[in-house]
């Protein structure tokens, strides 16, 4: 039996939930266990009720969790030490060691979490080197990925209408790995990292400040284990985890972002806008030409532009404002460009100037075609009105945004091109949005009628999709 002051520590564990989800975890656990219980009571034994790895891995392994995964929530579990001797941890998961593993990892903070996870990255104590931090990170997403895809909470993407997660899964995890800072402040790279000891300090500190470690496991255990996935405490981090995803079921397209891509992008926006994007313009299925771009995004709200170069480098923006056909300079300091392959990063205003978005088109004396960051000629990010070419001169970096070049020439080919909406149409676009650039551009408009080719683009433009 427990002393009473470790009773009082589980009584504690316990008090972070509500009776609902304290009747939720002893369901779960009851299951798990159910099949020792019930031969200890044939036996007339009235053992107390433990479960087992084997347990564990009946229930979820392969479907919901890669079986990796749920070897690691074993070792988490087991990690807990109800006696304060932890030479004699048991191979079999108390209901206490249970509970508090829940409410370490769902409800602790860093300091709660850290001896857990040290045990999920390796089972041997001390340090942990960096090439296990990197599989437990891969494993982590994998899952993440895996058991959203398998519980049908992928909202509208699914992993055949995304770019392969393999390599999204390897540059989110570096993406995250690069972050770990050690105790003078320097962040180790590269195969330096691999090599590297990290001791638990380290790695508290990793946990604290990377919030998607803690998200992305709170997603494996309420989804994987499937313990309190439907309770109202759903942190919004984790209900805008994954946005909602509209207007390309049944196009036959293959978006160019990958789901962890998705997520990690949309952890970036601004919270009110995280929970739906919108398809409102793919070079595949609207065609390969300027004006058909603006003719779909001009007056939408704040957006998300991705492209693809000839050298498979895949990157983009986000514009926090609707794009508008003129000649300044638009949008304000929450706009960032971003790089999805070969690596994925986000690169966030500097101050230096306000060059956030610009898009023009049918101007003689300015540059015709859509920027982000940096001036006039050394964009950030540039698609020229002369579609398929595009530049990205950011030596060293972009002034904007400190982002560096983002394609793998500074002179890019464009492949391919999507633009998302992000969040709620705003108001205007009902009106505004049936507008097309030959509404905007009146020159436009006289040269089509000279040449006889009045308001042909009328039967180019698609009705504003509802939201299904």
């Amino acid at each position: 039996k427990m002393g009473n002051a470790e009773s009082n520590a589980y009584r504690n564990h316990l008090s972070r939930f509500l009776p609902e989800e304290q009747s939720d975890i002893d369901e779960v656990f009851d299951t798990l266990s159910g099949s020792s219980g019930s031969a200890a009571a044939k036996n007339g034994k009235a053992t107390k009720k433990t479960v087992t790895l084997g347990a564990l891995q009946a229930a979820y392994t392969r479907e919901p969790l890669p079986e990796q995964m749920t070897i690691r929530l074993y070792n988490g579990m087991k990690s807990i030490d109800l006696t304060g001797k932890s030479s004699g941890l048991s191979e079999q998961i108390a209901k206490e060691q249970f509970v508090i593993f829940m409410s370490n990892l769902l409800k602790g903070n860093a300091d709660e979490k850290i001896t857990i996870i040290m045990r999920m990255i390796s089972t041997t104590e001390g340090p942990v080197k960096g090439k296990q931090i990197q599989e437990f990170t891969e494993d982590l997403i994998m899952s993440v990925v895996h058991v959203l895809s398998y519980r049908k909470e992928l909202k509208g993407w699914d992993l055949e209408n995304t770019r392969d997660s393999g390599s999204g899964i390897k540059a989110l995890a570096s993406q995250l790995l690069s972050e770990l800072k050690l105790a003078d402040g320097a962040k180790p790279v590269g195969p330096q990292l691999l090599e590297m000891n990290f001791d638990q300090s380290v790695i508290e500190d990793w946990v604290y400040r990377v919030p998607q470690i803690s998200t992305f496991l709170s997603v494996v255990i309420r989804q994987g284990l499937h313990v309190l996935h439907s309770l109202s405490d759903q942190a919004k981090d984790i209900v805008n985890l994954v946005p909602g995803c509209k207007g390309i079921k049944g196009r036959g397209l293959v978006s160019l972002f990958d789901i962890p891509s998705i997520i990690y992008i949309n952890s970036h926006l601004p919270a009110e806008l995280q929970h739906k994007w919108r398809l409102l313009f793919s070079s595949r299925l609207h065609g390969e030409s300027f004006s058909q771009l603006c003719g779909h995004i001009v007056n939408k709200g704040p957006c998300i532009v991705i492209l693809k170069d000839l050298d498979g480098y895949i990157f983009g923006g986000f514009a926090s404002h609707s794009w508008e056909v003129k000649p300044q300079f638009q949008g304000d300091n929450r706009c960032f460009l971003f790089s999805v392959f070969p690596s994925l990063a986000v690169y966030t205003y500097t101050g230096y100037n306000d060059h956030y978005m610009y898009l023009n088109h049918g101007q003689q004396t300015m540059p015709n075609g859509l920027g982000m960051g940096g001036q006039h000629d050394y964009f950030g990010l540039w698609i020229d009105s002369d579609y398929g070419k595009g530049h990205s001169r950011a030596k060293p970096r972009c002034t904007t945004y400190n982002s560096p070049q983002l394609s793998a020439k500074e002179n890019f080919t464009l492949d391919s091109m999507e633009v998302w909406a992000v969040g709620d149409l705003p108001e205007s676009a009902e009106t505004k949005g049936k507008k097309s650039i030959l509404d905007v551009d009146p020159e436009a408009q006289a040269l089509l009628e000279m040449t006889g080719k009045s308001r042909q683009s009328e039967g180019l433009r698609e009705p504003i999709e509802d939201d299904d």
